[in-house]
């Protein structure tokens, strides 16, 4: 788009370099409870599932280094459905539900279509 239309899009956001954020997202899964453990997924298993993917974003400009974003703004919502498709893989059918935070003030959900 032209910068115009970015600034009148984006307002505040646009920037011909790029904007970022902190994010942060919670996962939730399901699944049947062990009875031996008392819980669906071992926290460790699952913490390793997520960060796997989220350190490979990390300090990244998606909208140039993930070939997702080629063709679509890394806004929150494509990108909470960009982390949707890749964790769903991760988690063989036990992700439930995303929120992702881009402030304290933006939070996307999203649980698949």
């Amino acid at each position: 788009m032209s910068d115009a239309e970015n600034l009148a899009i984006y307002d505040k956001c646009n920037n011909p370099n790029g904007h970022g954020h902190n994010y942060r997202v919670e996962v939730t899964v399901g699944g049947v409870v062990d009875t031996q453990s008392g819980m669906v997924m071992d926290l460790v298993t699952m913490d390793k599932r997520v960060r796997n993917l989220l350190d490979a974003l990390d300090h990244r400009h998606l909208d140039r280094e993930i070939a997702y974003f080629a063709d679509k703004p890394s806004t929150a919502e494509n990108i909470v459905v960009f982390l949707w498709h890749e964790l769903a893989a991760r988690f063989e059918g036990q992700l439930q539900h995303l929120k992702l935070y881009e402030t304290r003030k933006n939070v996307f959900e999203y649980a698949g279509q």
